[in-house]
């Protein structure tokens, strides 16, 4: 509490001083785990923690730009040679060198009390060898040509401070010695994180002298708060509030074709559950979604167009695969999943279920836009074709621990997509789970192929673009053949804000302040 009591004095300070501070207030969407950068691959982790880290390298919307690394190169298969800026310090004023990147790689592999583990984005890291303070050597255990997009996602710590600090120890802002464009000024979870410009960063210099990042999980509350002026920015933008935002006066909205896919995850344990039962509640033998039958009529007797067009009021595209149409991986011959409720009838027949089952579906209440109206939604096809399905919808602080012990039957899971390409959804939420590995790490279904699996294994060693995107294209068939995962459709990212900001969408469906720059006056 008085550390609490001690940062508002000094935000306070900090955000009033000055009448000519350019202040930014963003009202965002995702709940944050933690503000210590490795322990969770969640969005609204990232979103946080692109303002205070950077990665080995870095990336925006389009291209690779540099991180803590200035420049890179691949020197022979399993090599890539990193050369880090010079001058780079951290918010104490020590400087960045080579060990803090080897700490940060180390810790990242198992930072307790981790539920969605970062250790995929150095899977294919065998060691890194420090050449001098600005010199290393990342050394891979397979060729890996995406290793620079995978490091951007992997945030560089400090060893100094880092080696004697927890995750609580981030939260509480004692560890919170920092190399981005922003240095921290305060956290209070579940609430807000607040931030002031890091004059010493290596990169471009931000526009906003100080940033307050707001969480606001209900989209009439983000919008109301953006109508009062409460904040001058929100994301993902309720469907239903678009209208009224584009008709009032000093607002505007801002949207751009998205990554970010929801997801079904058809759980593939073979051990009874309680979430699956006969009409009658008794528990059955097997698990009905290990049949594949039972599967595709689930996937036909989803009215996805509905979806679009009903839940999510256009904000959204269809989804047949996890990439979207145009992307990199993307695959051309995989069709959109027609519905088709009768013959989703025959299957659950031709499987044995003619008067089908009974089944629970969960899903967070705080984490995905329209996510419980979704779930409702599914919920009514699926009793439709006779699985009677109930929903529960709970906190993803509960959802998450849940779903990643693979304890439910069928889990909801938006995707960003981040890296653009097809390889990481292959890679956390596809690959057969395998902790040692780092693959799998929000794969909650344990839906589990030997093809995908090589696929991975050969995408991630390819250099040829072309010859790597067919890889990927196969894996789209192979777990698509299966229903492994069921995609519902691809959001649109949306956000809104005063008419005097410009909003530039960044990688995925990250909302960090960088993206957000004055209209300059003609």
């Amino acid at each position: 509490m008085k550390n609490l009591l001690a940062a508002l004095v000094m935000t306070t300070s900090l955000f009033s001083a000055s009448a000519m501070a350019e202040e930014l207030r963003i009202g965002f969407a995702d709940p944050l785990s933690s503000i210590d950068p490795q322990l969770n691959n969640h969005a609204g982790d990232h979103s946080v923690a692109q303002h205070f880290w950077s990665g080995l390298t870095g990336k925006d919307a389009i291209n690779m730009q540099p991180g803590v690394a200035k420049t890179w190169r691949n020197i022979d298969p399993l090599t890539w040679e990193f050369t880090l800026f010079d001058n780079a310090v951290w918010s104490d004023g020590q400087p960045v060198t080579a060990a803090d990147v080897a700490f940060s790689y180390d810790r990242a592999r198992d930072v307790p009390g981790s539920v969605a583990s970062v250790k995929g984005f150095i899977r294919t890291v065998d060691k890194v060898e420090i050449k001098d303070d600005h010199h290393l050597l990342v050394k891979t255990t397979v060729p890996d040509p995406l290793l620079p997009v995978s490091l951007s996602s992997l945030y560089i710590v400090s060893k100094h401070v880092g080696e004697k600090s927890t995750t609580e120890d981030y939260n509480s802002g004692k560890a919170m010695v920092t190399n981005g464009a922003y240095s921290y000024v305060g956290y209070t979870p579940g609430d807000r994180v607040l931030m002031k410009r890091n004059e010493t960063y290596t990169g471009d210099k931000p526009e906003w002298d100080t940033v307050t990042y707001r969480y606001i999980a209900n989209p009439a509350a983000r919008t109301a708060a953006l109508l009062a002026k409460d904040v001058d920015v929100i994301d993902k933008v309720s469907v239903a509030d678009i209208s009224k935002l584009e008709k009032s006066e000093g607002v505007k909205v801002y949207a751009y074709p998205g990554l970010r896919a929801l997801i079904m995850q058809p759980s593939f344990s073979a051990q009874p559950s309680k979430y699956l039962t006969d009409k009658a509640g008794n528990p059955l033998k097997e698990n009905p979604l290990l049949n594949q039958k039972v599967r595709e009529a689930l996937t036909l007797a989803i009215n996805r167009e509905a979806l679009v067009s009903r839940i999510m009021q256009g904000g959204a595209t269809v989804a047949n695969q996890w990439m979207p149409e145009g992307t990199f991986g993307y695959d051309t011959d995989t069709k959109d999943i027609p519905f088709d409720a009768k013959k989703a009838k025959e299957l659950l027949t031709e499987a044995g279920y003619p008067d089908g089952f009974k089944m629970t579906i969960h899903a967070p209440s705080d984490r995905y836009l329209q996510g419980p109206e979704t779930a409702q939604a599914l919920a009514q096809f699926w009793t439709r074709i006779g699985v009677e399905t109930q929903v529960e919808v709970v906190p993803f602080s509960v959802y998450s621990g849940s779903a990643n012990k693979n304890e439910y039957a069928m889990t909801m899971i938006g995707w960003g997509n981040g890296t653009g390409e097809g390889t990481y959804a292959m890679t956390s939420i596809l690959a057969t789970p395998n902790k040692e590995k780092g693959v799998g790490a929000s794969n909650w279904g344990h839906y589990s192929s030997a093809d995908l699996d090589k696929a991975l294994a050969e995408a991630t060693s390819e250099f040829d673009n072309a010859k790597r995107e067919e890889i990927i294209r196969g894996a789209v068939k192979t777990v698509m053949g299966d229903v492994g995962i069921m995609p519902l459709f691809h959001y649109k990212n949306i956000w809104a804000s005063r008419d005097d900001l410009k909003v530039v969408p960044w990688n995925s469906d990250r909302t960090v302040a960088m993206q957000v720059s004055k209209i300059k006056a003609d």
